[in-house]
């Protein structure tokens, strides 16, 4: 019996030591891990606050932690993830994770326990409670306002006459392009009709004997269509000149064609050939009275010698043939490229002509703005927009919503203002530029020396040759503020200058704790630019603080 209770208690004493040895490898593993902790900034927030969500871990620097990432903190929203913070602490390394969380309805609500990796073995993070309120209205200080009536929004105008204008102008390129094109065909068709030059010779003879004209006793006439024929087939077959050449220049190239050898002439022919144009000259030019009977025995030398001048022709050598082709290659590249300047010289005269003829009718600038466009124009005609900006808010109305920017961004002229918003390039037609911010002041300021301090800002931003008349302003509703206005030139850097000249207003406003400013500068000579200047400086309202 001793033995069975010693035996017992001996098992006893080594299951206990076993306990102890694997509850003590447990502590001693999860030292080697880190210790975990989440925290947020507040516990209490309004809707729409951020409240700041901390994870640290302490771990060795050899051991790899994944945070959270996504949106897993939801019913709150991660309206930004902060990058990870390392320090040092007794040889471990701790990192700090912060996340931006929010919520939009107000209650109670959990934040969820959040999983981290570390050396790939899954953590989890407390819960925590956040309490989001509601955002306190008191109707009793802040009135009720009236539902506001209803607007007339004005009719888009449709450009109709911009439709019109480039409808007109494709039917004239049209209409060019197929009278060139058929005028062209006519050509070609006119070429394939034509005969050989010896052929074409012997049928103009024939009809010239039909023609009458020595039974009328048009003699004139007669030489004149009769020399026409021998030139035109001698400026085809022989020389590309004998058309326009005089009887001695006609004669002097047939000898020296004779001479070297390009044309087996009789000299008999070449003389034959001197009396008849000689004949002919005298006949047109001093009315010299003919023989009976000459003009038909010089028609039938005409006849011989254009014979005879086709059998003299050599057949052309195959060198002579490939330099023929290759100049009639060439010559139809000219042909070609002439072609396309009678084209596009005929469809600039279209085009030309069409626009004036619409100028006429409709005026220069309003063809100009619809042909070739008019950016300032389209947006005076297009529909604009009014909005609020900053704070205490500038209400305007403008041809496109105004672009928040920073004081590093472009030409601005404020420091330290909270909202700037811009439209367009102080560089072009146009440039629109509003500011607001609140100021611990709580009292108005100075509006004089606002504006001295502002004039002085728009010469750092590259004004030059500037020119300041000011003035009270007066919005519809009653605020009211400085004016200045005038005209600069504006620096593009390196002694350049814009080569027009802008005008500007400025208009600055100061309440209780706050400055708003609206600068509009426009080109000079620019007309819609300055209807636009107008049509923002009547629209604008402020908004008071009280």
């Amino acid at each position: 019996m001793l033995d069975k209770i010693k035996n017992r208690t001996i098992f006893s004493n080594k299951l206990l030591l076993l306990v102890f040895l694997f509850v003590f490898s447990i502590l001693f593993s999860f030292s080697g891990f880190s210790q975990i902790k989440a925290t947020i900034d507040t516990t209490s927030i309004k809707i729409g606050e951020e409240i700041t969500y901390h994870i640290e871990v302490l771990t060795d620097s050899s051991s790899v932690v994944l945070f959270p990432e996504g949106q897993s903190f939801f019913p709150l929203e991660v309206i930004e993830f902060y990058p990870t913070d390392t320090t040092f602490e007794n040889e471990k390394t701790k990192l700090i994770k912060k996340y931006g969380l929010t919520q939009f309805d107000s209650g109670r609500y959990v934040i969820p326990s959040q999983l981290l990796r570390i050396n790939e073995k899954a953590f989890y993070t407390d819960s925590l409670l956040v309490e989001v309120a509601d955002v306190e209205v008191d109707t009793l200080k802040q009135p009720m306002f009236d539902i506001k009536p209803a607007i007339e929004v004005p009719t888009v105008k449709t450009d109709w006459l911009k439709y019109i204008l480039w409808g007109l102008l494709i039917i004239a390129i049209i209409a060019a392009l197929i009278y060139f094109i058929l005028r062209q065909k006519k050509k070609i068709e006119e070429a394939k009709r034509q005969l050989p030059p010896f052929e074409e010779a012997l049928v103009a003879l024939k009809t010239l004997d039909t023609s009458g004209y020595l039974k009328e006793n048009k003699v004139k006439d007669y030489y004149s269509s009769l020399t026409e024929i021998v030139k035109r087939y001698l400026d085809r077959e022989v020389d590309d000149a004998a058309l326009e050449s005089t009887t001695d220049e006609l004669i002097l190239k047939l000898e020296l064609h004779k001479d070297s050898g390009h044309l087996d002439f009789d000299k008999a022919t070449i003389n034959r050939l001197r009396e008849i144009l000689k004949r002919a000259d005298l006949i047109k030019f001093a009315k010299m009275q003919m023989e009976s009977g000459q003009a038909h025995l010089d028609r039938t030398d005409i006849e011989e010698i254009i014979k005879e001048t086709h059998e003299s022709i050599p057949e052309p050598t195959e060198e002579e043939k490939l330099k023929d082709a290759l100049y009639q290659e060439e010559l139809l590249k000219k042909k070609k490229k002439q072609k396309r300047l009678y084209i596009a010289g005929g469809i600039a005269s279209v085009i030309i002509f069409g626009l004036g003829v619409l100028s006429l009718i409709f005026g220069v600038n309003e063809v100009k703005d619809k042909v070739f466009g008019n950016y300032t124009r389209s947006l005076v005609e297009q529909t604009w927009i009014k909005s609020e900006y900053g704070s205490p808010a500038v209400i305007l109305e403008t041809p496109e919503v105004l672009v928040r920017k920073t004081t590093d961004d472009e030409f601005v002229i404020t420091k330290n203002l909270d909202d700037i918003f811009t439209f367009g390039d102080i560089q072009k037609k146009l440039y629109i530029y509003v500011g607001a911010a609140k100021t611990q002041d709580t009292t108005a300021q100075n509006l004089g020396k606002l504006l001295e301090e502002k004039m002085v800002l728009l010469e750092e931003a590259g004004a030059t040759n500037l020119i300041v008349m000011d003035e009270p302003f007066t919005t519809e509703k009653g605020v009211t503020g400085i004016k200045a206005a005038g005209e600069f030139n504006i620096n593009l850097g390196e002694n350049k200058f814009k080569k027009a000249k802008s005008d500007y207003e400025l208009v600055i406003f100061s309440q209780n704790g706050s400055i708003q400013e609206i600068l509009i500068v426009t080109e000079k000579e620019d007309v819609y630019a300055q209807q636009i200047k107008e049509r923002i400086l009547k629209s604008v309202e402020i908004e008071v603080l009280k």
